[in-house]
């Protein structure tokens, strides 16, 4: 055998060897999505009231109340989860336009609260970034990987996580508004007459969200004045919302930017279309 018939072999078998590695990785990452997912249905719990009474908002701000006028109806049952797909861009280096598609599926829980986000981010032609961004019984975790292969970040249960995490899923609120009623833990203070902020509190972690509404009362952007970065860093965050539409009975957006508020104004790393979404009700 020449020494081509040897390349052609060991190029065949260095082939073979990364479709299978690529395979593993793949079904290793959906085994953790998947475990990750069922912890969140396990520590579900009875939500009450199961059904929205419009009673409920009678005194809350202005423009909290037309919210709800807008996007639900009196009798509309409460979310208790989401499952929803996504795609879009996101930018690892929100200083220059440098944007990668991603598509992404999300499960949220909203009593006991949390969510996981399960996304593939094209970094070059066959090379994709998995990442699983998850708030899970007061915990956060953001554990980034190659390929479901090779760890790029693994970070898990710090106060600045925890933080970041819970503001995320205050913000996604939109997306499934009943969770964001007084009865399922949100508190509301008034601002001015298109803007108010909204608190959530689970277990030590406690954030707050601006919340500014649209004339027509839906919600145009979302803003806190510090979210961690990191241990160290804290920023404000803001983000906007839009192309509403009617989804089981609630008017949400079925696109979100997010990105840091840097002096010169907001530089997103984040713009994402809901292409899917379902409900469970509370019952």
């Amino acid at each position: 055998m020449n020494w081509m018939n040897w390349i052609i072999i060991f190029s065949v078998l260095v082939v073979a060897c990364l479709g299978l590695a690529i395979i593993y990785g793949r079904s290793r990452w959906q085994s953790d999505t998947l475990i990750l997912r069922t912890k969140l249905l396990q520590g579900r719990q009875i939500i009450k009231p199961q059904i929205y009474d419009s009673q409920e908002i009678v005194n809350l701000p202005t423009p909290v109340q037309r919210f709800f006028q807008t996007v639900i109806k009196d009798g509309q049952a409460i979310v208790a989860a989401v499952n929803l797909s996504q795609e879009g861009q996101f930018n690892f280096n929100e200083m220059s336009d440098k944007w990668n598609p991603f598509t992404a599926t999300q499960f949220f829980v909203t009593k006991q609260l949390g969510f996981d986000w399960d996304a593939k981010i094209q970094m070059a032609p066959g090379l994709r970034a998995f990442v699983h961004d998850t708030y899970l019984l007061g915990a956060g975790n953001l554990h980034a990987s190659l390929l479901g292969l090779v760890t790029l970040a693994n970070m898990r249960d710090t106060p600045e996580l925890n933080q970041g995490e819970l503001l995320r899923f205050l913000a996604e609120t939109a997306w499934y508004p009943t969770a964001l009623l007084p009865s399922q833990g949100v508190r509301w203070e008034a601002i001015d007459d298109t803007s108010a902020l909204g608190t959530l509190t689970d277990g030590a972690t406690t954030v707050s969200l601006v919340f500014g509404f649209n004339p027509e009362g839906t919600i145009a952007t979302i803003y806190a004045a510090d979210r961690y970065r990191d241990k160290l860093i804290v920023m404000p965050w803001g983000g906007k919302f839009s192309e509403y539409a009617v989804r089981e009975g609630m008017l949400i957006p079925l696109v979100g930017e997010v990105g840091w508020v840097h002096p010169e104004g907001l530089r997103l790393y984040f713009k994402g279309t809901i292409t899917e979404v379902s409900y469970d009700f509370a019952c």
